[in-house]
């Protein structure tokens, strides 16, 4: 085993000797990139897959963190600017107990974790102090779990309350947002921050929370309320807008083909909010007096005189009397009716949302060369139609024809079609060059090759005319391994004893190669003899 080893080496070395330089550099230079190619495919599979270990971390408990794996032994890596630390992912869980064991991370800015270290000697300062921060600390971590957000930092400023004092500072709070990398915040998001903010802390009012990003820009100052409600409305009726144009233009692309039409909507839109209460009376065809009265008096019998005296004050006294007041069998009845007509009322309250479209303008203009049998009348009824054009309300649009200037897209086509050129030509000026060195290589490997069996054949007629020399002489060489007889030749199968020979004498070849040449050498100059 070992001699065939030493053979190969040897026979190696040979063939990178009789290589041209040319041949020599392309070889040095394939197995170099087939080594490199081996340590990084090697260090690629063998490298260990990161997971997060904790996230949003404070600088303190990060540096702690980082100190521990250090003394452990354990790899790691850091990123979102240092409060995120990575450590490969079978060791997650085992680094999270043994880190969690020594009371890491820490809970001192972890919101209200700050209440679980106070005393009985804390002060009523200390105390407020604490839960303000403690405050801070949970809403830093409620911003921060909005999607668009990496970081935040929340201060909020409580002015002490002093009795029997009608000028009273206000509540107010600050917030300092990091965006994601490529990401804003909207103005629906900031709005959602400032009043997750003043609903988180009492007393606090929206008009005071002001949210600054971490380029410096101001997103909602005190008391803007009104501005921050307006950019909502215009955002509403751009959307609107948008939809409109988009939806018009997308017909307008199966009627004239896409890029031969250009859109414009403008849309006016109602966000007042309305509240309207009807109150409807109802009366018969035939309606009756509101209130009806009716009094009626009998009296049957013979009539009777009045007597008595007058008193002082003009009434009859009743126990002078002179007279009777009526005969005796005499009767006397009095019916009194009223009757009111109340009038049925029907009450209704209706409240407008706002948001409602008022009145609907656009402009569509087509390129003169593209309507294809088409009239611009057409065009504009199917696009009333679309749009739900109400002239009533005040609802406009306006189709027109006109040539469209092309000079911009033809000179940009043309752009195109030289880009494409000269990517294609450069793409094809690669192909060569690869094609070309593939081509070297495979022509030093077949040169090599051709080399080879070159020699492999001289190498087998040596072996040949070896063993003929052999057969006819019988004679040992010192330098050379004892070979069979001529009559154990003669003697066994010619075809394996012939086989056998050569094997021998091709591996004596390649281990004494001058040997055997000054050899041959000698039996030339004897066989001339």
């Amino acid at each position: 085993m070992r001699d065939q080893i030493t053979g190969r080496l040897q026979w190696l070395q040979r063939s990178f000797g009789s290589f041209t330089a040319g041949q020599k550099v392309v070889a040095v230079i394939g197995g170099l990139a087939l080594v490199l190619g081996a340590v990084m495919v090697f260090r690629w599979a063998s490298a260990p897959s990161y997971a997060p270990l904790f996230t949003n971390m404070a600088p303190a408990d990060a540096s702690a963190v980082v100190d521990k794996l250090n003394s452990a032994g354990t790899p790691y890596e850091l990123a979102d600017s240092g409060t995120t630390v990575l450590v490969p992912q079978n060791d997650v869980y085992d680094a999270r107990i043994k880190l969690s064991g020594e009371g890491l991370p820490s809970q001192s800015s972890e919101g209200y974790g700050l209440l679980d270290k106070q005393g009985l000697s804390t002060s009523q300062f200390q105390e407020q102090t604490t839960f303000k921060r403690a405050t801070e600390g949970e809403l830093e971590k409620t911003i921060s779990a909005l999607d668009p957000v990496n970081a935040a930092i929340v201060h909020i400023a409580m002015p002490q309350e002093q009795l029997f004092s009608t000028d009273q500072q206000p509540t107010t709070a600050s917030v300092l947002v990091q965006t994601q990398p490529g990401s804003t915040l909207t103005t629906e998001q900031v709005q959602a921050i400032v009043h997750l903010v003043s609903s988180s802390v009492t007393g606090l009012d929206p008009k005071n929370v002001t949210v600054t990003d971490s380029a410096g820009n101001v997103l909602s100052t005190a008391g803007d309320d009104q501005y921050a409600e307006a950019d909502t409305r215009t955002q509403q009726v751009q959307a609107f807008e948008d939809r409109m144009s988009t939806n018009v233009t997308s017909m307008l692309d199966r009627i004239v083909g896409p890029g031969n039409s250009t859109t414009q909507v403008t849309a006016d839109l109602n966000f007042d909010k309305a509240a309207f209460r009807t109150t409807r009376y109802f009366t018969k065809p035939k309606p009756l007096p509101l209130s009806l009265s009716k009094s009626s008096e009998k009296y049957a019998g013979a009539a009777g005189t009045a007597g008595g005296v007058v008193g002082p004050d003009g009434q009859l006294d009743p126990t002078a009397t002179t007279g009777t007041v009526g005969t005796p069998g005499s009767k006397y009845g009095k019916k009194q009716e009223t009757l009111d007509n109340a009038i049925s009322n029907q009450v209704e309250q209706r409240e407008v949302a706002p948001g409602g479209v008022q009145a609907i303008h656009a402009a569509v203009v087509i390129d003169t060369q593209s309507l294809k049998g088409s009239t611009p009348n057409q065009v504009q009824q199917a696009l009333a139609a679309a749009m739900g054009i109400n002239p009533k309300r005040g609802d406009t649009l306006d189709v027109q024809t006109m040539p469209f200037d092309r000079t911009q897209q033809l000179a940009a086509a043309a752009a195109l079609a030289t880009q494409q050129k000269a990517d294609a030509k450069a793409a094809m000026m690669s192909n060569i060059k690869t094609g070309g060195l593939a081509g070297v290589v495979l022509l030093s490997l077949l040169v090599a090759w051709l080399r080879g069996r070159k020699r492999r054949k001289v190498r087998e007629e040596a072996t040949n005319y070896v063993v003929e020399q052999i057969k006819r002489k019988n004679e040992p060489t010192p330098a050379l391994p004892p070979s069979p007889s001529a009559a154990e030749l003669e003697a066994g199968d010619p075809s394996d004893l012939r086989s056998a020979a050569r094997e021998e004498i091709s591996a004596m070849v390649e281990r004494q190669p001058e040997e055997v040449a000054q050899l041959l050498r000698g039996w030339l100059v004897e066989s001339d003899r």
